[in-house]
């Protein structure tokens, strides 16, 4: 699939990744849409990340590689990737993460049936080490803005949205979940984001992550309410809702790991 379709730019940032960024960019290759360009963006990598992907642009076109002279953070360097992105559609995926070889075909037919703007799916896990994980973290059907407060079901990895809209609604802030930020600013302006109930996404559960420390994304997750302009009631109200929802969801992982 891919001929006549619309071109999705595929945002990856990097940072020290050589151990797992391989996997990640055959895992877009391998994708039965074939219309992309893969923009990866290293953030002064110390390993052999940019090696690695080096090797992947001289195989094949479509994987573009962009350097930072120095650390930025994440979200500076997915700015630099969407800075340069032709594409009319925005997918990202994590260096260490990895998609279905049918992600963005399945997203696809979704969005042709809903007319859609954002679209997303359930995930699958995998340890630091790459074993499966017997669980995946279901998608709901939709979500509109007032969900998504109470949990961000939206995995970053697994997201597909309009350029237009992920452009306008873009934020820089590594003290908190950008992506989360940035899902609720498109959805507060009565957007609804649809999802695909298949674990498409395999997220890799690392320590090292900002999500690996649950105390800090905690915190993070706090800075996002109050960034997109929540009182202290409501951001309240919202993280004991957060909270609650992913002690269940990682008390499950725990008993499957």
């Amino acid at each position: 699939m891919g001929n006549g379709s619309e071109l999705v730019s595929i945002i990856m940032a990097a940072y020290n990744a050589e151990k797992t960024i391989g996997k990640a960019i055959k895992s877009v290759l391998n994708q039965t849409y074939t219309n992309f360009e893969l923009l990866v963006v290293d953030d002064a990598s110390k390993d052999k990340t940019v090696k690695i992907v080096k090797k992947f642009c001289e195989q094949d076109k479509r994987v573009k590689l962009f350097l930072n002279d120095e650390n930025k953070g994440i979200s500076y360097t997915r700015k630099m990737a969407l800075d340069n992105a032709n594409g009319m559609w925005i997918a990202i995926l994590d260096s260490d993460d990895e998609w279905a070889i049918d992600k963005l075909e399945k997203q696809f037919v979704l969005q042709k049936k809903e007319n859609a703007d954002l679209i997303f799916s359930g995930s699958a896990f995998m340890d630091e080490q790459g074993n499966t994980i017997d669980w995946y973290f279901k998608a709901p059907e939709k979500v509109g803005y007032r969900q998504l407060l109470k949990q961000n079901v939206i995995s970053n990895s697994s997201a597909l949205v309009r350029k237009e809209l992920y452009e306008k609604n873009y934020v820089i802030g590594d003290s908190m979940h950008e992506d989360f930020a940035i899902w609720l600013s498109i959805l507060k302006n009565g957007v609804v984001a649809y999802g695909v109930d298949e674990p498409l996404l395999i997220y890799r559960l690392a320590k090292s992550s900002k999500s690996g420390n649950k105390f800090k994304a905690a915190m993070m997750n706090w800075n996002t309410y109050r960034f997109i302009g929540l009182n202290w009631i409501e951001a309240l109200y919202y993280q004991l809702c957060y909270i609650t929802r992913n002690i269940k969801k990682y008390a499950k992982l725990r008993s499957e790991n």
